[in-house]
């Protein structure tokens, strides 16, 4: 409710912190609960590949053997997600690991995402291109072959500011990877460990100040890119003929630049979601 209220018109929701069979489909039909609770489109990502419980810390196979072999059958028997995603860096799961639990999540029609370059350059990128992921998150750590791959496929760069400022990390590089005309979106990775806050305006703010976009960009990324990493970019993430009447309209402003520049503020004056008046 918080997150509509700031600005959230959609949002993609992660497990991944509880790493057992019972916590991670605890999650996960929690997130179902949520889509018929609120009037936004929800979608659920099984991120049990997050890291390595410590009972697994020298058994990093028998952890993926659990994945594939007790969680994955009954997501899929329940309908639980929509996509899955792997935490790939060095110190959590390797390459070879996150492709053999992608290619076992396509099994089950989850589609693949991936947590990648957060720490370093992993060879992320280059499994989540081979394996036609909707989406790399984090790409802190770039270079001209990440580029360069990201250039090649349709896979949407999801930067997360607000992670990098709350860890005092560095920030992606946001202005090479639009220059290359690869699809941007901004998103809060909104969590408890690494960024406590789903304030989008907080992110787009961010994406202005210190990932160097211009406010249509960054606004542009947070919306419409926002969308098309999760698939929905057809009925949402722009006022457009034919797509769902969801929208915030906001007091007065001198400029779109003022949405990024107030980032104190909440700009927000009325909601309509499904072409109804939102009020939490």
């Amino acid at each position: 409710k918080q997150m509509i209220l700031q600005g959230t018109g959609a949002v993609e929701v992660k497990s991944g912190y509880g790493l057992t069979v019972e916590s991670e489909i605890k999650m996960l039909r929690v997130i179902q609960r949520l889509k018929s609770v609120f009037p936004i489109p929800i979608k659920a990502t099984f991120l049990a590949a997050h890291a390595y419980p410590h009972e697994f810390k020298d058994n990093h196979q028998g952890y993926i053997d659990l994945i594939i072999n007790e969680m994955l059958p009954q997501i899929a028997a329940e309908k639980l997600a929509d996509y899955i995603d792997v935490f790939c860096e060095r110190g959590f799961f390797s390459v070879d690991e996150t492709e053999q639990i992608l290619v076992a999540g396509s099994t089950y029609g989850l589609k693949p995402k991936i947590h990648a370059n957060q720490l370093s350059i992993s060879g992320a990128v280059e499994i989540a291109v081979k394996n036609n992921a909707i989406s790399v998150d984090h790409l802190e750590e770039t270079n001209e072959e990440t580029i360069e791959i990201l250039k090649s496929s349709s896979t949407i760069a999801t930067l997360l500011p607000s992670c990098s400022f709350y860890l005092g990390i560095p920030f992606a590089n946001a202005k090479s990877l639009v220059d290359a005309d690869i699809a941007v979106a901004l998103a809060s990775d909104f969590n408890p460990g690494s960024t406590p806050s789903g304030n989008m305006n907080f992110v787009v703010s961010l994406g202005c100040i210190k990932l160097k976009l211009q406010p249509e960009q960054a606004i542009n990324a947070a919306t419409l890119n926002g969308a098309a990493a999760m698939e929905i970019s057809s009925d949402y993430g722009s006022i457009a003929i034919g797509k769902r009447a969801n929208f915030f309209i906001t007091k007065p402003m001198p400029s779109i630049a003022y949405l990024p520049y107030s980032f104190g503020e909440t700009q927000i004056e009325t909601i309509i979601l499904n072409g109804e008046i939102y009020n939490g």
